[in-house]
């Protein structure tokens, strides 16, 4: 009987535990370098639908600098946001933010976002960024921020293709050190929708289904646990 296992509550954010496929070796490629003391290179900027991994390389990136990630759902305070802003950046030694598309559009923010990034910037310190739409479609920034953005290296993550999908699946079971049959992995690449968190809440269904029920991990599972249900049924 093989063990199936929880998946992890924390997961360990880096570079050797990230999935590189089609739709995102670019955005790794980028990730290392700005890392990287003699590659010359200090601002990134990366951009994809939700769960495409843009998390998950800001937080490399901080853990080869010792920085923190700030994400923008931080500032539900927008009187107070510049300040917060301000002040989680103090003292890093790499200014990175997540979901810059979630920035609340207010003067305050976009001047202290504004300052934040010249500090960096100026001092010759790397800059990562990351949000769901490319620098231009940002309507929350200035500008003049817009412009600098396009200045340094741009990724686009996008692991929504059934070969990316399927060397995630492949992560996930790895990673667990389960052997998920290839029938499988194959017939959940049709029935799932295509964003990342579903695959992996229903990776985390099959698993916790394998072991409550005694059972291997089979197509005939897989089916009972994701197969639509007949109208009316």
């Amino acid at each position: 009987m093989q063990p199936a296992l929880h998946l992890p509550v924390s997961p360990r954010y880096d570079f050797t535990s990230f999935v590189s496929c089609d739709g995102n070796a670019t955005a790794l490629e980028f990730s290392r370098r700005l890392t990287e003391p003699c590659s010359g290179e200090q601002l990134l900027y990366l951009y994809g639908p939700s769960g495409c991994g843009k998390t998950h390389l800001l937080h490399a990136v901080g853990h080869r600098f010792g920085a923190q990630v700030i994400s923008c759902n931080e500032f539900t305070d927008r009187a107070a946001g510049g300040e917060h802003l301000l002040h989680r950046s103090d003292h890093q030694p790499a200014l990175l933010v997540d979901d810059l598309h979630d920035l609340p559009d207010t003067p305050a923010l976009r001047q202290a976002l504004w300052e934040a990034f010249n500090r960096f910037h100026s001092a010759g310190l790397p800059i990562a960024l990351a949000a769901h739409v490319p620098p231009r479609e940002l309507c929350n920034l200035d500008d003049h921020l817009i412009s600098r953005l396009l200045w340094g290296l741009v990724a686009r993550l996008d692991v929504r293709d059934d070969n990316s999908r399927r060397m995630l699946i492949a992560k996930l079971a790895a990673d667990r050190q389960i052997l998920l049959p290839d029938e499988v992995a194959s017939w959940l690449l049709t029935v799932l929708p295509r964003d990342v968190g579903s695959l992996m809440n229903a990776c985390e269904t099959l698993y916790r289904a394998a072991l409550e029920q005694q059972r291997r991990i089979t197509l005939r599972l897989a089916r009972e646990l994701f197969s639509p249900q007949p109208f009316g049924g």
